[in-house]
């Protein structure tokens, strides 16, 4: 199925017979054909145990089923939407930038220290995205949102790559995050994120960070 994007604030889904697309409630701007919104209570296919898995790590943003035959619009409060499309690998992204995604890919739930022990904690408390964020896994598209565009950056093994926290948007591949500071305690009073703390991802793979820090 795929997305199609018609500008940047909004992408089209095409909904086939057998196959189904999980949007966030409240994205679904316009449809055309035999087409059917169920609330989610399953977790797409990490099943009963994505679910609760979500509502412990408070990532249960409401989910809908989306079923039938035709063509569904989606975007939700102006927010840019940038379409990702996996081939295998994971992406993780908070569950509250997730727009729409295609119900072949498995979600879960990844707590932040396992990547980055007590400093992957403090980058959710600095953030503002918490200590967990959701995974997708395998084949298949995203549509996420973001504000104000969104630029793809390649991490390889050889080029670890710096970010404010709050720009970052989601990385998919082969990648750890760490937080590190840059500048010394005394130094960070009154500084914002971007100056005091830098998000390393490193690895194989690629990082999404938005043009602004505003939170959705």
């Amino acid at each position: 199925m795929g997305f199609r994007e018609i500008n940047s604030r909004m992408v089209e889904a095409t909904v086939v017979p057998g196959q189904k697309l999980f949007s966030q409630r409240g994205a679904m701007l316009a449809y055309k054909g035999d087409v059917s919104f169920t609330p989610n209570m399953a977790g797409g296919q990490g099943g009963i145990m994505s679910m609760i898995g979500r509502r412990v790590a408070n990532e249960d943003t409401p989910l809908m089923a989306v079923e039938g035959s035709g063509t569904v619009l989606f975007g939700h409060g102006g927010h840019h939407v940038q379409v990702i499309n996996l081939s295998g690998d994971t992406l993780c992204v908070e569950a509250d930038r997730l727009l729409a995604f295609e119900g072949t890919l498995q979600q879960g739930t990844m707590f932040l220290g396992s990547q980055g022990g007590v400093m992957g904690m403090v980058r959710g408390q600095i953030s503002g995205q918490g200590l967990f964020t959701t995974t997708l896994k395998g084949h298949g598209a995203v549509a996420v949102m973001a504000h104000g565009g969104v630029f793809e950056i390649p991490i390889t093994p050889q080029r670890p790559v710096h970010v404010d926290p709050q720009a970052y948007v989601a990385h998919h591949g082969d990648v750890r995050n760490k937080l590190s500071t840059a500048l010394g305690w005394r130094d960070m009073v009154g500084r914002g994120s971007g100056e005091a703390f830098q998000l390393e991802l490193s690895g194989s793979g690629a990082v999404y960070v938005q043009a602004s820090e505003e939170k959705l």
